[in-house]
């Protein structure tokens, strides 16, 4: 729904940046979503990899990328692979458009997504090194934002 995570309390890394950006970016994605359903019609959801891009608020960061990530229920697929590779980059892609020099990503669908965390991160280091490569001097700096220590360990090793 691009609204953020609405469970009072959860400790997941959406709700941790709703919560200290303050209710104005609830609000500013609200607004956002209903500009897209009067589009699209009353039951569109923002479509996996499409990021949707928001001022920060009260976080300390110009704008805030929100991006809905692949949701992994069953066996881990080739299409879940690329939609994964597809957030980081159309993320990256939006914040060159937008002028941001530097991003930080969180673990995108790592969490009640259910996505494999080390085969996220090989994907999320992989496809962030080849975005930079081909995309010089567009973004200074990319922060891989980790939640867990396990995730500080798998970056920690690719990117050593």
């Amino acid at each position: 729904q691009m609204l953020g995570c609405f469970v009072p309390m959860h400790t997941c890394i959406d709700n941790c940046i709703h919560t200290f950006a303050g209710v104005q970016l609830r609000a500013a994605c609200d607004r956002q979503m209903k500009e897209l359903r009067a589009i699209y019609g009353y039951g569109y959801e923002q479509p996996t990899a499409v990021p949707m891009l928001t001022d920060a608020y009260n976080l300390p960061a110009k704008k805030v990328v929100h991006i809905v990530g692949p949701i992994v229920s069953g066996r881990l697929t080739p299409a879940l692979e690329k939609d994964l590779a597809d957030c980081y980059t159309s993320t990256l892609n939006l914040c060159a458009e937008n002028g941001l020099r530097s991003v930080a990503f969180c673990c995108i669908s790592t969490g009640v997504f259910g996505f494999p965390q080390q085969r996220a991160a090989r994907i999320a280091v992989k496809t962030v090194q080849d975005w930079m490569q081909t995309h010089e001097g567009q973004i200074d700096r990319v922060i891989f934002n980790v939640f867990k220590d396990e995730d500080r360990e798998y970056y920690e090793t690719l990117l050593s």
